[in-house]
């Protein structure tokens, strides 16, 4: 198991992060797949057509989304923690993925950046 952490600055102020974080409207613009998700602790959250699932662990509005991503067989839990920081050139989005199997660890980390932070980013600088 693995973990992985890493800064993205994204050029939108944080209250709009968030929302794109935690919207499934918005979700899906900035992905272009299907989204379920509440702010709701405790409910189960679908990203990117069900490829990604979990269940939401805690929100602060504007700042910080705690989740964990289910990974079938794991003891552990993989557990995702999004930090949101004002930033001059928008926001800082601090990101810890606790727990990834060692086995699909490559292919989280180009995720986030390609696929999820990477996508945000290319959303806001269109």
């Amino acid at each position: 198991m693995k973990d992985f952490k890493k800064y993205y600055i994204i050029p939108a102020p944080p209250e709009e992060v968030y929302l794109a974080l935690t919207l499934p409207h918005t979700l899906k613009l900035w992905t272009g797949a299907e989204a379920e998700m509440s702010t709701v602790p405790g409910s189960e959250f679908s990203l990117w057509d069900g490829d990604i699932v979990g269940k939401n662990i805690a929100f602060e509005p504007n700042s910080k989304i705690v989740q964990q991503w289910y990974f079938d067989g794991e003891e552990k839990e993989s557990v995702v923690t999004i930090k949101l920081h004002p930033h001059k050139k928008g926001t800082s989005a601090e990101l810890l993925h606790t727990n990834i199997p060692d086995e699909v660890y490559e292919e989280f980390a180009k995720g986030w950046d390609e696929s999820y932070f990477g996508n945000l980013v290319d959303f806001y600088s269109e």
